[in-house]
Formats: structure tokens, sequence, C-alpha cells
């Protein structure tokens, strides 16, 4: 460091001259001060001889000079040393071999580990640099070893070039895969459109999801799971959502009916939206009036108490009546009960059941062979026939408020105005008319039935004949299947269950090492070992079948207040399970 030669150096004046001199303690104060490691030249000469053959030991670490005016270097008192003193002396920090008579201020200070032979220049133009010593051959050779491997590397990366044909087919593939990108973002811009004419209140009847292209979310294709009821005549999710909506409609009408309010669409369409947070629009009550027409009778009024919605009294409003019997009154008024409101939810679910049996009819006279089941009988869909697929309903018309001098065509405007258009405009609208009229007077749209199945690729060369005794079989088993009733259902399941319910009996009598027990101890164990839960009162019913198709294996004896279950454990139960085996057949075939 530069202080500890700055102590050497007044260390060594200090013993040498013996006497302290206060001029020029300005500028020995300012070498005091910490700086880079160079000696200061001397600008007179003089003689002070002995000082580098016998140097002092060096003094502990120095202290920051005071800034008062006495001077920091005692030992020097107004004298300056000479140029022969300095040459005579070895500075501190020379290398052996190196001539001493060089100027402190041109020479640097090198590292010691640096090569003998480094330019001199780079110490003049950098005079307070500490340079790094230079590599070795060592490190020279591994450096050219890390450049042999990477020029390796990049050779070994290069690609081969690739073929004109391989280029074809990726741009190619690249067309196809921008043009299904294109459809697929055309399909989605046609369905967001969709959904805005649902919620315009529009009176024509919108294209189901299944047309559009569009697939249904799950919890609309899946939404019979949710149900706890067995398998039946189950409505499409659309028909479901529309009979919410009808209860919805009965509930807030009942009550404004209840309180003798006029029921405006406005009202009832803040309460069906609130209570079931889905939209409610003028659509869903003309397919609320199609489905039962004798629900509610509409009219177009004015003059009614609006009470601050943003409707003038002056306006014509939809209002709503339900419509009641004579016998349904209160005091000489008629009122809508709860009963009555239940009676109309099951009059329009009724009229929905019977709105997709008349699609079902169609489906199974399109079938081939084709089907005829009578709609009484009907107790389940075919199993081909998706519910979900069934059109929506088309709103009846509902009344409109009274438009005058409103021209809403073509011809209107052109009997109005004949005498103030110019006859380029005349012409214009003359041929709009006639348009509009041809297309007016086009030939209605028919409905396409599903087309009767064609014979596969796969069935060439098979008798005609035998396909149709294969086809009529299978109609008449889909057929018997749709008229099954709900409790020969239920004992087909049951019966389904017996073999494996067989083995975990038998078992449960051979743990227990007991020729006969109660029903509830039968029953909790057979519900304990069972795969499937199932509570007591069901497993009691399947133990009751028991007996009563293998009478000679299970036996069931009242005694007293208590039913006790007797089994014979010398059957063999292979000969048990094919005997259940064959009755759960015979059961499914009638």
């Amino acid at each position: 460091m530069a202080q500890l030669r700055l102590t050497d150096f007044f260390g060594r004046t200090k013993a040498a001259t013996g006497a302290s001199a206060k001029r020029g303690g300005g500028r020995r104060l300012k070498a005091a001060l910490p700086g880079p490691p160079v000696h200061r030249e001397a600008e007179e000469d003089g003689a002070l001889a002995g000082l580098s053959a016998h140097p002092p030991p060096l003094p502990g670490s120095p202290r920051t000079p005071s800034r008062s005016g006495s001077p920091a270097v005692p030992g020097l008192a107004g004298r300056k040393r000479s140029r022969r003193e300095m040459e005579g002396e070895s500075p501190v920090g020379a290398r052996p071999g190196e001539p001493s008579g060089k100027s402190a201020r041109k020479r640097l200070e090198m590292h010691r580990d640096a090569e003998p032979g480094l330019p001199a220049a780079v110490g003049r133009c950098c005079p307070a640099l500490t340079l790094c010593p230079l590599p070795t051959q060592e490190d020279l050779a591994g450096l050219r070893c890390r450049l042999q491997r990477v020029k390796a590397l990049a050779q070994l990366a290069q690609l081969p070039p690739v073929p004109a044909t391989a280029t074809a087919d990726l741009r190619s593939r690249l067309e196809r895969v921008r043009q299904l990108e294109l459809r697929i973002r055309e399909k989605k811009a046609g369905s967001r459109a969709v959904p805005g004419a649902q919620l315009s209140g529009d009176t024509e009847s919108t294209a189901p999801a299944a047309e559009a292209g569009e697939k249904p979310p799950a919890y609309q294709r899946f939404h019979t799971l949710a149900q706890d009821v067995p398998p039946g005549l189950t409505l499409p999710y659309k028909f479901k959502v529309l009979a919410e909506m009808f209860r919805s409609v009965d509930t807030i009408a009942g009550m404004l009916f209840n309180r003798a309010e006029t029921i405006t669409f406005a009202k009832v369409k803040q309460g069906v939206q609130d209570m079931m947070r889905k939209q409610f629009e003028e659509r869903h009550m003309g397919q609320i009036k199609a489905v039962y027409p004798t629900s509610y009778r509409l009219r177009q009024e004015k003059n009614i108490p609006t009470f601050g919605n943003g409707v003038k009294k002056s306006d014509y409003q939809l209002t709503l009546e339900p419509v009641l019997g004579e016998e349904e009154k209160v005091d000489g008024r008629p009122h809508l009960s709860a009963s009555r409101l239940l009676e109309r939810r099951r009059e329009f679910n009724r009229n929905l059941v019977n709105i997709v049996k008349q699609h079902h009819k169609a489906f199974l006279a399109a079938l081939s062979p084709p089907m005829v089941v009578p709609e009484e009988k009907l107790t389940r869909w075919h199993p081909r026939f998706n519910v979900d697929e069934v059109p929506d309903i088309s709103p009846a018309e509902l009344p409109q408020p009274p438009q005058e001098d409103r021209l809403t065509t073509a011809q209107e405007v052109l009997s109005t105005a004949r005498g103030m258009l110019t006859p380029k405009m005349e012409k214009a609208l003359a041929n709009l008319a006639l348009r509009t009229a041809e297309a007016s007077a086009g030939e209605p749209v028919v409905s396409k039935a599903p087309s009767p199945a064609s014979t596969s690729s796969a069935l060439k060369g098979v008798s005609q004949a035998l396909l149709e005794r294969i086809r009529a079989k299978e109609a008449q088993k889909l057929q018997a299947l749709m008229m099954r009733d709900p409790r020969q259902e239920e004992r087909l399941a049951m019966l389904g269950r017996l073999p494996a319910m067989a083995r975990i009996l038998r078992n449960v009598f051979v743990a227990e090492k007991k020729q006969a027990l109660t029903m509830e101890v039968a029953c909790a164990r057979m519900a304990e070992s069972y795969d499937a839960q199932m509570p007591p009162g069901e497993m009691e019913k399947h133990l009751r079948l028991f007996a009563e198709l293998l009478p000679d294996w299970v036996g069931l004896h009242a005694i007293r207040t208590d039913t006790y279950i007797k089994l014979d454990k010398g059957k063999d139960l292979g000969l048990i399970t094919e005997r259940l085996t064959k009755a759960a057949k015979e059961a499914e075939a009638l």
C-alpha cells in the first residue's frame, strides 16, 4: 500500500535529520493522504548518505493526519531531497537486477508473477493499472482443444439438405392446416351469431345446436344421468328448461293475480330471470302459448301504471291473465290456488311429452322395417332415438301493439309516395316488391325424415331373407323393450344380481356356522359383503326372490314376530347359479 511506503520514507528521514521543520508542511500533508503507489519526484539536489544502507525497522500502521496547521512529517524541516539521494536509495518494491536510478514517476509497479519482458509502453500509458499474468503454454493448449471441440460440434449440427419432394409435402400439409383453422374460425363465428339471434326477441324458431354443428355441453348431453328416477320417457334439455320457465311464470302470475294486480310481461320477465338466472324473452312466452294454449289470455293494453320502470303510461304493454274455470272462485272472485298451479304444471309436462311422442312416432315409421307402438303402452324411447335432437318448439304468435301509419313493405311505400318519387326510385321499389312477392310464394320447406338403413358392404353375399328375419326379430325385441312395464324392469334388474348374491349368501351361512339366521342379520351381512351400496330393505327383496325361485335351497320361516331364513348348504353352488341365470334369460325374453 502507499501508506506503508510513505511511512517507511518519513521514518528513514526522521532518523537521518533528527529535526522538524514547519515549512513545506502542506505538501507533505498531501503526500500522507492515500494515493496511487508512486514516489514523489525530487525537485532539488541534496546529499543524504546512508539511507539505503541500513534501513530502520518499519513502524506501526500510520494514522490519518489531523487537519491542523502542524506539519505531518516532523522529520523533514523544509528541505528537499536531491536526485542523487533518490538514485542512491533502493525503492520499496524494486525488483532484483533492476537499475535503481529510474524516475519514480515513470515506474509502474508490476505484478510479481508477470513476465519480465513485458513492454514498457503499457506502463507509460496506464501508470495506475495492475496487469494480470500472461497465459502460459498449458492455457493456450487448453483453449486450442476447446476450439477444436466447438468446430466438431458445429459440423455435426449441420442438417442435410431437404429434398424438393419433402418441401412440397410440407407445404401441402401447412396449407391443409390453414384451411382447417379457417373453417373452425368460421364455425365459431356462426355459433356466436346464434345466441344473439335468440336473445333479440325474434319470434322465428332457431335451429337446434345439433343441426348448427355445435356440440352441446356435457351438462345438456348427460342431463338424464342426474335424475334419481328410472329411465323412461325423458324430455330434451331445452324442454325441461321451458317447463321450468312455465313453473316460474305461473308462480309469479299467481301471486300478482291473487292480489288483483295487472300482470305485465315486464314484471314476469324480471321475476323469471331472478328465479332461474336465465334469459326470458317473448319468444319463450310464445313457446309456452304453443305448448299450452289455454294457460293464459294475452292482450296488448295501455294506460297501465308503470311506477318508473322506463315505460310510458301511454305505451302498449303485453299483459297476461290466467284462464280459470267458474268453480275456482274465492269470495266471488277467481283465485289461483296451489293445487291449480300443480295441475297446470302437470298438464304442461304432458303436452311436452306428447310433442316428443309425435317425433318418436315419425322416427319409428322411418325405420326398416317400420315399427308401430301404441302411445298408451309406450314406456321408453327407442334406443337409437336421440331425444336431444328433437327440433325446438315453434313459438305461437303473440298480440302486437296496433301500428298506425307505419310503412313496413316496399309495396306500401310505393303506393303511398307514388307521385313524390322519381321514376328511377319508383322502378327500384317496384322490382323489390315483385321479388318479395315471389319469395313469399315459394314452396314450404319439408322436414327431412331419417333415411332407412341401407345394406352395409360387410353384409354383401348374405341372403336377403335372412337379413329380413334378423331385422324383424330385432324390431320385435326393441318394441317389447319400449312397452315394458317399469315393475317388470325392476324385477329383471334383481334377477341379474341374484347369481353373484348366491355365492355371498352361502359364504355368510358358512361363516356364521348356523342353520338359520334372522332376516335382519342376514340382510345386514349381505349388505356389508355386496360390492354395490344397497339398503337392508332392498336386500330383503332379493332374499325373498331367492325363496320364490329356489324354494328347495332357501326357505323362509315366520316364528312369532321374527322371520328366519334357512339355507341348504349341501346344494351345489354351480347348479344354483345356472338355474338363476336361466330364469333371468327367460324373464328377459318375455
